[in-house]
């Protein structure tokens, strides 16, 4: 779980730090940058996992697309000036991993604090574009003592924190050095008293040191890059939803909607976490009852069929009236929640989930459905993580009204573009994130927003022509 981020330099982000807590909706007209939060947290997770260059070119560039210029990454990045990225990373990892080679691998604490500093290199011809270089990196504890202080949702001190933060630690795991020779990380093995550091030189690492821990030598740090390798943004595409599964397929929904049949297959003919099968039939009923909650679709029953000729996965619908249609016949924003019923079905699938406008294809009279299904994902802060309570979290942007009106206060962040002073004391237009007037987000001194700040979300378009009439409005 990411518990905040902090971001400076990276995009329009030029210094924002963001509380996060189970579930937590972004709301904001278009053109923001709301999308920019998505990418740092995005770009943290190909950080823990690939080289740098490939991280890079992994993230949208200033033109949308992946692939660009790694000065797109920077704020003002074509501007002749010192390039700097700082990202931090408050989060609690899991309480136990597998490394690469398929052993466990258990933290010696679970509530982490990562920073990553990048710089650029710039190109040294013509024909290249420069590329990213890493200045430093740390990895350190948060003291239980202090973990109130830092998770300020509602949360069950008993049954949440105690369950998902264990363990305590003097020093750090990861540590940067300035020696004469050049900078080094300083990566420190788990035991207090396990002996020396070992240095890697940053100038030649070409990665994050994190990216490099594949085993369970370093079992903090690797849960640590577990972690942050599970933040993933979810963009289900028709197209893929759509796309039949054979046997040989991966049975986990892909990020862009892939696989869906085989996993809801494998979800409803799998077992528990104490060897329990699970019911078929159960769980078919279970996501056919809330696919149910949109008006207009008439569901009344819902199943998974293996065809053994063709070797393929199809997930079938039954209507009223005893009429059977493929899932692929749905309607696109059926589909997508569709497919966020399935996710709510797997307790594998955890860790952090991304969504844009999720209202994206949902008719109006259908968002309640939506939303609700959303903040169903994430995990419920009162009771301990389990198979029924899956370790998730969830984040969505939106810049629709009806989501709007549809959240808690305490889950909402206003984006808005605001002056901003640089590292080199100038000015800058930059994205701010405002939490909720009176929110668990609020702090003493520092802005938000209230419901006057939001009357283009909450009140009728200028010119509406068709209304309620006063005496059915509320």
């Amino acid at each position: 779980m990411l518990t905040r981020l902090e971001v400076q330099g990276f995009k329009n982000l030029v210094d924002v730090a963001i509380d996060f807590g189970p579930f937590t909706c972004i709301a904001g007209a278009n053109g923001m940058g709301k999308s920019n939060v998505f990418d740092a947290i995005e770009f943290l997770s190909y950080l823990a996992a690939e080289p740098l260059v490939e991280a890079s070119q992994r993230v949208r560039g200033a033109s949308g697309m992946r692939g660009g210029d790694p000065r797109d990454l920077f704020w003002d990045g074509y501007r002749d000036h010192e390039h700097r990225i700082k990202l931090a990373a408050e989060m609690i990892v899991p309480t136990q991993v597998e490394d690469d080679l398929g052993a466990p691998a258990k933290p010696t604490t679970t509530f982490l604090r990562y920073e990553v500093t990048l710089g650029f290199e710039r190109p040294v011809n013509a024909s290249s574009l420069g590329r990213l270089s890493l200045l430093g990196e740390e990895l350190r504890h948060i003291r239980r003592g202090e973990a109130a202080h830092h998770l300020r949702f509602g949360h069950s001190a008993g049954r949440f924190r105690g369950t998902v933060i264990s363990g305590d630690r003097r020093s750090a795991f990861l540590s940067t050095e300035h020696r004469e020779g050049g900078t080094v990380i300083n990566v420190h093995p788990d035991g207090e008293s396990l002996g020396r550091p070992h240095a890697r030189a940053a100038g030649r690492a070409g990665r994050t040191v994190l990216s490099t821990v594949t085993t369970n030598d370093y079992p903090t740090i690797l849960a640590a890059r577990r972690e942050m390798q599970s933040w993933r943004r979810l963009a289900l595409e028709p197209t893929a939803l759509r796309t039949p599964d054979g046997l040989g397929d991966p049975r986990t929904l892909g990020t862009d909607g892939r696989h869906l049949a085989a996993a809801l297959y494998r979800i409803a003919h799998g077992s528990t976490s104490d060897g329990t099968d699970v019911d078929p039939e159960a769980v078919y009923a279970r996501v056919a009852g809330r696919l149910a909650d949109l008006s207009g679709v008439g569901v009344e029953g819902l199943t998974v069929e293996l065809d053994p000729v063709r070797e393929v996965f199809t997930l079938l619908l039954e209507e009223k009236g005893d009429l059977r249609l493929p899932a692929r016949a749905l309607s696109e924003g059926t589909l997508r929640f569709l497919a966020l019923c399935v996710l709510l079905e797997d307790p594998t699938f955890t860790g952090l989930i991304a969504m844009e406008e999720p209202e994206n294809g949902i008719h109006p009279a259908n968002l309640p459905a939506m939303v609700e299904l959303v903040r169903d994902l994430a995990v419920n802060p009162y009771e301990a993580p389990d198979d029924d309570n899956p370790f998730r979290q969830v984040i969505v942007n939106t810049h629709s009204p009806g989501v709007v009106q549809l959240c808690k206060g305490d889950d909402l962040l206003l984006a808005e573009v605001r002056a901003r002073r640089t590292t080199d004391g100038g000015i800058a237009r930059a994205l701010s994130l405002l939490p909720f007037r009176g929110s668990w987000r609020a702090k003493s001194g520092e802005p938000t927003f209230s419901e006057a700040d939001v009357v283009a979300f909450l009140a009728a378009p200028p010119g509406a022509q068709l209304r309620l009439p006063l005496d059915m409005v509320g």
